[in-house]
């Protein structure tokens, strides 16, 4: 880990403090495919809401509950889909320095000026985070950047679906992260956190 140090005497104790980068101090988010308003993922997913209502309720108290203004959020797509309410009405309630990393249920985003809500938009992103390289897109690649050198792929759209050909790759890859909420207990999660949920998610498999 990077740092930079500072040395000083106090009541003839040699005293030294180290000064962490920045980057060690913020504190990052994932999550993929939340889909508020959409109530047929309820069905199609087998969610455990009995209402688009209780699901959005749920998915915001969560996200708040771990989320505080200065973290980053990285949404990596399908924020929202056929929802009654507003993107406004989300985007307004969650807190967190959001990152957009775009899916293929965007629409909503014509109806926002992005800047004002994003520190970013794209549909490919490189991060790095607790020294990890991270490739963020949507989509799950068969390889990514720095595949052959340890980088990890976050990415959703497949939910927690087990019969896709993506799915099948998928638990071939160990540095393949899926960020959707049906894995990850409809919350953000730190990378540790993803990485857990991962191999909980696939030792299920084996265990079916």
């Amino acid at each position: 880990m990077l740092k930079f140090t500072t040395l000083f005497t106090y009541n003839n104790y040699f005293i030294k403090i180290y000064f962490f980068k920045e980057r060690y101090f913020i504190k990052r988010y994932y999550i993929a495919d939340p889909h508020f308003g959409h109530e047929g993922v309820i069905r199609m997913n087998n969610r455990p809401f009995s209402s688009v209502d209780e699901m959005d309720r749920v998915l915001i108290d969560n996200w708040n509950s771990v989320v505080q203004p200065d973290y980053e959020v990285y949404i990596i797509g399908d924020f929202m889909f056929r929802s009654r309410q507003t993107p406004l009405y989300y985007l307004d309630q969650l807190r967190g320095r959001k990152h957009l990393v775009l899916g293929n249920h965007e629409r909503w985003t014509d109806q926002v000026n992005l800047p004002d809500y994003f520190e970013s938009v794209s549909q490919i992103k490189e991060i790095t985070d607790m020294d990890h390289h991270l490739v963020l897109c949507h989509y799950p690649l068969a390889e990514w950047p720095r595949y052959f050198r340890g980088s990890m792929h976050i990415f959703g759209h497949i939910h927690n679906t087990r019969t896709s050909p993506a799915f099948q790759f998928y638990l071939t890859q160990p540095n393949m992260l899926n960020a959707g909420v049906d894995i990850n207990h409809f919350i953000p999660v730190t990378l540790p956190q993803l990485i857990g949920n991962n191999r909980a998610f696939r030792q299920l498999e084996d265990e079916w």
